[in-house]
């Protein structure tokens, strides 16, 4: 039978005792402090009077305005940069990942027909980084300066024996608003809508876990390595932004010339375009009509990666597809020409069975 020590030897053996601290289980306190420090600024520079609280508070406050909607709708979402952070991880470089985030956050309630109002982060790394965290929030404050919201808070979480040294996981969420009058619905695409797409600006957020078996495995290719075919190296390649369709859409969106919008995501054009279509009606897409950017004749020609393949996992240089009306597809045209903005003409809505169809 255990006897209980004595309350004389239990004072001893506690007086023999390390006293633990955070700092000594690996979370340094400090070191976050340095962090929100680094990062207060930035977050403020994306306020503006709808943010009646300020950085550091346990929730952020944002107040609606609503004056101007029949039947307001918030809208959200939520995304990850995916296996993307392991290019930033090897090149050192940080501040492009969060517009990255940003981005595709923006596009995926565009689509909607809605706009942001704020984002709020998470960033959860090992061994909290100051520098890093601040080059991954100078990111996230151009994306929102680019999507016209709020940086609104996040959370910052060193979490030791979790994340691989020198590793961090990058996630976002974002909230906007629509009036449901004017939210994009399925049943609004009609036979006979003409189909437009708007270049992307790479790979964007998506297929990176098949792209770095291609370059690092099967070519071995590093990260530094120069690519004739690309006019880039691998690192430069790989780190191009999402691109932010935001500036380019938004009054399109506004107005009656649209009867949808496709974000051309993971699923690549096959999946994502399908995705806004009716059960009896098919998009027929003629291969050819847009620029085929080099990074995915590399991955094709390289990877002998099958057509239909490479079609429903990477968006083929279209970031988002238009689906203008019959009627007013020559005043998207018009609008987008006057902007300066490229745009294809790459096919058109027919009868079918809710699929995307290549000609």
């Amino acid at each position: 039978m255990t006897k209980l020590k004595s309350s004389k030897a239990q004072k001893l053996n506690s007086s023999k005792a390390q006293s633990l601290t955070y700092r000594e289980s690996g979370v340094d306190i400090d070191r976050a402090n340095e962090a929100k420090k680094r990062i207060k600024e930035l977050s403020r520079s994306t306020f503006n009077s709808s943010v009646i609280s300020e950085i550091g508070a346990f929730a952020g406050l944002y107040r609606l305005d609503l004056s101007n909607l029949l039947k307001p709708i918030l809208v959200s979402s939520a995304d990850g940069v995916g296996t993307k952070l392991k290019i930033a991880f090897l090149t050192g470089i940080h501040n492009t990942v969060g517009i990255d985030l940003v981005s595709h956050c923006t596009n995926d309630i565009l689509v909607q027909g809605a706009f942001p109002l704020f984002f709020l982060d998470y960033i959860g790394m090992g061994k909290l980084q100051p520098a890093a965290v601040e080059q991954i929030v100078k990111g996230l404050v151009q994306g929102c300066k680019q999507s016209q919201c709020v940086l609104l808070g996040g959370e910052t979480a060193e979490m030791p024996g979790f994340y691989p040294a020198g590793e961090y996981d990058l996630v976002g969420f974002m909230v906007g608003i629509a009036d449901e009058v004017k939210l994009f619905r399925t049943g609004d695409v009609e036979e006979g809508d003409i189909l437009m797409g708007l270049p992307s600006s790479g790979l964007h957020t998506n297929g990176y876990s098949l792209v770095r078996k291609l370059f690092f495995e099967q070519e071995k290719l590093k990260i530094d390595t120069y690519v004739e075919e690309l006019g880039k190296t691998v690192g430069e390649e790989l780190l191009i932004p999402h691109r932010n369709y935001l500036p380019v859409i938004k009054e399109l969106i506004r107005s009656d010339d649209l009867h949808g919008l496709a974000h051309i995501t993971g699923g690549g054009i096959t999946e994502n375009l399908a995705r806004v279509l009716p059960r009896h009606l098919d998009a027929a897409v003629q291969r050819g009509t847009w620029e085929i950017l080099s990074i995915f004749r590399f991955i094709r020609e390289r990877g002998k990666v099958e057509t239909d393949e490479i079609y429903r996992t990477l968006n083929m240089g279209l970031g988002m597809i238009l689906i203008a009306t019959k009627e007013r597809a020559d005043r998207v045209q018009d609008f987008l020409a006057a902007r300066g903005q490229q745009f294809y003409l790459i096919g058109e809505i027919t009868t079918g069975t809710g699929k995307v169809r290549y000609l």
